[in-house]
């Protein structure tokens, strides 16, 4: 098969998302044939660095043989059968783990991020009103967060280009002022902002806290915000006012979980434990749809009852998938054998090392690191950098998404030495 054939095919046939699909008139779209390790080819075997892990859900490499031989032994067993009712291996082995590397006790599976999200909103409000505090029905979020697409998700999401065409559908929440040290007064560090940020997130708290549910956040990084980081010490201090004030926090770790900001789980850096962990992308390797939300047994116990209008009638057609499950086993296991936390703190610093000549350039401001990702932004006063640097990267062997004028790097965990040369000189010589 030619590139150009696929592409006619797919521009006739696919709404392709996130996407205005009349700038595909000019913009082209890239055919992959297939992957291996951080590369992707395309027909005529042009190759791509997977710098994005594929929107953030590739950690160990495409066609990755563990969790090919994980999915493969499964599927000569169970491909799928309804979890309502029902159980299997995966999913009950799956939780385990989940639960043990967590400090969380019940496990309750979507397909999705944002449907993930939605669970955890509504499992928060039932929760209260099962304890006969229906009132409790407000969400607070962060400033500029991003926690999906769908209706309920969209209630807690501020990134205005996914939200305001839909706002009349929306249930509005309250935003407290975001930790992203972007946002600090000269000479304030990322520590001093962070407490002074929660400072609004207090004031939220002791006004509303009767009619609050939850506060939802995505801890350490904002996604969608264009890589926006903060101090470990604003978690510390949602943790604290949330017991205060009798608030649920849901920690968002969508895109952070799984090893992204340098620990296993985000909210380790601040030692605390959410009532809610939404956990989905890196979680089945980027081969399987699969997300999770992991609660407190508190908050288990409030739905067990003998009347069936108190239970969590929640559920999806593919909830706990026998395949899913045994790929994001695989992911664990590797986790497990390989050592990969600690490795990729020794990659995180090499490559922080080589990032070094773009940190340093003129046109770049605010470059920063959290574990396997890094961040920064390019003073470019055209509306359409995000796709001039998109092609040009391309033509560097890069695959690159800007968020706005952010340059972020998220690549899979087995980027080496000789690639990270290649990312970081090809996105210099883009620059």
């Amino acid at each position: 098969m030619k590139n150009s054939d696929l592409i006619s095919r797919s521009l006739r046939s696919v709404w392709h998302p996130c996407t205005q699909m009349k700038h595909h008139e000019t913009l082209p779209l890239i055919p992959f044939s297939r992957g291996s390790g951080i590369w992707l080819y395309d027909f005529e075997e042009n190759r791509y660095l997977d710098a994005i892990s594929s929107w953030w859900v590739n950690l160990f490499g495409h066609c990755n043989r563990k969790i090919n031989s994980a999915i493969s032994d499964q599927l000569g067993k169970l491909e799928h059968a309804i979890l309502a009712g029902c159980t299997h291996e995966p999913v009950v082995a799956l939780s385990e783990r989940l639960s043990m590397l967590s400090g969380l006790d019940h496990a309750f599976y979507a397909s999705d991020g944002a449907s993930a999200v939605e669970i955890a909103l509504k499992m928060s409000f039932h929760f209260w009103k099962n304890r006969g505090m229906p009132q409790k029905k407000k969400f607070v979020s962060i400033e500029n967060g991003y926690h999906g697409e769908t209706l309920g998700a969209l209630s807690v999401t501020d990134v205005a280009i996914f939200k305001d065409n839909y706002s009349p559908l929306v249930m509005e929440g309250i935003k407290a002022k975001t930790p992203d040290w972007r946002h600090a007064e000269e000479g304030e560090s990322p520590h001093e902002f962070a407490l002074r940020a929660s400072l609004g997130l207090e004031k939220i708290l002791e006004e509303n806290h009767e009619n609050i549910a939850a506060l939802i956040i995505e801890p350490l990084i904002q996604g969608a915000a264009g890589m926006g980081m903060h101090d470990p010490v604003y978690l510390s201090r949602a943790r604290q006012l949330c017991d205060r004030y009798g608030v649920h926090l849901i920690a968002d770790e969508i895109a952070v979980g799984f090893g992204r900001t340098g620990t296993f789980f985000a909210f380790e850096q601040a030692s605390i434990v959410p009532d809610f962990l939404c956990l989905s992308k890196g979680i089945t390797g980027g081969y399987l749809p699969l997300s999770a939300v992991l609660s407190r047994s508190a908050i288990y116990d409030a739905f067990y009852e003998d009347s069936i209008a108190r239970a969590f009638l929640h559920s999806h057609s593919y909830t706990g998938n026998a395949l899913a499950c045994r790929a994001a086993l695989a992911v664990l296991d590797i986790f497990e054998d390989e050592d990969v936390i600690e490795r990729n703190r020794e990659k995180s610093a090499i490559m922080s090392k080589k990032a070094e000549i773009l940190a340093t350039h003129p046109k770049v401001r605010h470059f920063r690191n959290s574990g396997m990702i890094w961040a920064f932004e390019v003073i470019d006063p055209s509306t359409d950098f995000p796709r001039r640097f998109h092609l040009d990267a391309l033509n560097h062997g890069l695959l690159l998404r800007p968020i706005g004028n952010t340059v972020y790097f998220m690549p899979p965990y087995v980027i080496e030495e000789e690639e990270m040369d290649l990312l970081v000189n090809g996105t210099s010589a883009c620059l």
